[in-house]
């Protein structure tokens, strides 16, 4: 966002994002246009090229932001509470994600199965660093005898293959149990089994 906006600037900023958000995640970056862009938010498409300047610049600034969001948990996961709560924790805070930002998932799982052209450098550099200092404090936690020895690599692929999953494959979900809210169920499932899997 540009510096010293206005308040129709900021207005029209946020709704050029969230356009973008709605047709990304439904077409993907290869199939939506900016002419699809402008008629969603409302705006021409001269006025969405004053905000950014191509079709590139709107999906990778969404993309910076979601993957901004989904580490800020990761960041928050305290190296001193109980263990256990705290992966706990984190992994409701993704099963909310995914239950709130449904869009913004599927985006990001767009962008990883094209091969992640656009996000590469986060994923190698930023994500795999966060992962790498969370992987560390499980090792800590289960060498000091607080939670089960577990691969803590593939406890996090799970703690988001699962928790995505309800988001990317919700018609999936839709379809084999009906249509209502999943959520609940799925949280008091996932807590139980993570808790099973890392208590001692």
């Amino acid at each position: 966002m540009r510096k010293y906006e206005t308040r129709i600037q900021k207005k029209n900023h946020l709704a050029i994002l969230d356009a973008g958000l709605k047709i990304f995640s439904q077409f993907g970056f290869r199939g939506s246009t900016l002419d699809q862009i402008a008629t969603e938010s409302g705006l021409s498409k001269p006025n969405i090229l004053y905000y950014f300047a191509s079709k590139e610049a709107i999906y990778e600034a969404l993309l910076a932001q979601l993957l901004d969001n989904w580490l800020q948990p990761v960041r928050d996961i305290n190296p001193d509470g109980d263990p256990i709560e705290e992966i706990l924790g984190y992994a409701k805070h993704k099963m909310m994600m995914s239950r709130l930002y449904p869009r913004e998932s599927r985006l990001y799982a767009n962008e990883i199965i094209q091969g992640a052209p656009r996000i590469k450098n986060a994923l190698t550099g930023e994500l795999r660093e966060v992962v790498a200092t969370l992987v560390k404090l499980m090792n800590k936690w289960s060498s000091a005898g607080l939670i089960r020895s577990v691969d803590p690599y593939h406890l996090i692929f799970s703690i988001w293959a699962i928790t995505q999953h309800y988001a990317d494959f919700d018609v999936q979900v839709q379809s084999v149990l009906g249509k209502g809210d999943h959520f609940p169920d799925a949280e008091r499932y996932f807590e139980d089994m993570l808790r099973r899997m890392l208590t001692i």
